[in-house]
Order: C-alpha cells, then structure tokens, then sequence
C-alpha cells in the first residue's frame, strides 16, 4: 500500500493491465493491477426537499443535523439513517429507526450512542474493529499499550488455511481496560462483534475467560495473553 501518492493518469496499457502514474515523494511511479477502484464517498440526497422551509438545518454534506437523539432543528421531525450523516451502516440505520419510533411517539428519550459500535469493511480479507484505535487513544492523551497477534497464532486460522491477517488490542496502559479491538480476517466481522463484549474489561480478565478451542473468536483470548506470554510458547488450546 502506497500513502500519500496523488494519481495523475489512469490508462490501460496493450496486454490489458490498468497502469496508474502517481506522484510519490515528489517523483513519478507507476502501477500495474488488473482493476482500479475509485471511491469517491456518498452524501445525503436531501435538496429539493424543502427542509429550509420547516426549519430544519442541513450540514456541509446535506446530511440532516440532529441531536443524539436524531431529532432535528425542528422539534416535529426526526431522521434516522444515513441521511444524519452518522456511521452508513445497515444496523445503525436500523438501530435509528427504533430509537426515532420510541422518542418520537412515546417520548423515550434515547440517545443514541457509538462507543461500542462495531465497524466492519467486507474486503478480503475483511476488516473490523469496535472501540478506540491506538491513532485515537493517543489523540485522547492516553498512554497506550498495544499488542498485535499475527493470525498465524490462532488454531482455527491455521485450520482454515488463511492466515492472512491480524487481531490488535488496544489497551489503557495505567489501569490494563481494553479500550479497543481492530482485526484483519476472513471472519473479522465476527471478531469485532466478539469484541463489543470485552471492552472495559482488563486484559487479565479476557486472558483468563473461557473461549471454545478451534474458533476465530478464540484469537481474541490469545492476543490478551500475548500481552504477558509469548504466543508462539502457548499449547494448542492454552
């Protein structure tokens, strides 16, 4: 993966290959893939909607500003879903429209809230994560400990014959709470879902929970225990 490369042309050389000329460190250099992806991000759809004529407001993306209880600037109307410019997951618009039928009808008072939202990417391998990453615990002003645990220390990865990838744990490193999990694997949704139950937890007591020997979310156990034993020492369902 090449950072900070501004892309110039993009063209398809005789023999088929898509040939990308970036601009790197001030040079020039050229990639070969067989495709390229462009991801340009979504907005909201929501001119011609008339909103400024009922008082509601709309941020820089046109997406619909709420409360954390996704009521809008105008108090008679609510909005869930991708159109808050919140998180674009599926859940969370789910999640949004409950929230939204309990406060708008039955005065509930919810608010939504993020901290344990778990994210997952469905590339391959896939990506999730739940909880704080190491760039935003540091950002916070907390000294970190991390440790991260190659899937080639997880029984059921070696079962699977896929090792690609990953299981990082983020931890406060004054009081052992686990502030955050990312992973990079063929089940990392799993994983990160795994993961929305052990945050707060010490890393003492995920190392020393119970977890079913030959499953992914056994990884998860592992990692805790590379913070004080080197994984490549463990037995095969230590």
């Amino acid at each position: 993966m090449i950072r900070r490369a501004a892309p110039t042309r993009v063209s398809r050389n005789a023999g088929g290959e898509v040939v990308v000329s970036t601009d790197v460190a001030g040079g020039t250099q050229e990639f070969h893939a067989d495709q390229v992806l462009v991801a340009l991000g979504r907005r909201p759809v929501t001119d011609g909607l008339g909103l400024d004529a009922v008082g509601v407001k709309t941020g820089d993306s046109n997406q619909v500003v709420v409360t954390d209880q996704l009521r809008s600037s105008n108090p008679r109307i609510w909005a869930a879903g991708d159109v808050t410019g919140h998180p674009e997951f599926v859940y969370v618009a789910a999640h949004h429209g409950t929230l939204v039928a309990e406060n708008a009808f039955a005065d509930a008072e919810r608010s939504v809230d993020y901290a344990r939202l778990p994210r997952v990417t469905f590339t391959g391998p896939a990506i999730g994560a739940v909880g704080m990453t190491e760039k935003q615990v540091l950002a916070a002003g907390i000294r970190c400990d991390c440790r991260v645990l190659p899937l080639h220390h997880v029984p059921r990865a070696l079962v699977n014959r896929d090792t690609r990838g990953f299981i990082k744990i983020v931890v406060n490193a004054e009081t052992s709470e686990i502030l955050g999990l990312t992973v990079v694997a063929k089940d990392a949704g799993e994983l990160a879902a795994a993961g929305v139950h052990i945050l707060g937890k010490t890393i003492a007591e995920v190392a020393d929970s119970w977890a079913p020997y030959l499953t992914m979310a056994e990884g998860i156990r592992i990692a805790a225990k590379s913070f004080t034993i080197d994984p490549s020492q463990l037995s095969c369902c230590a």
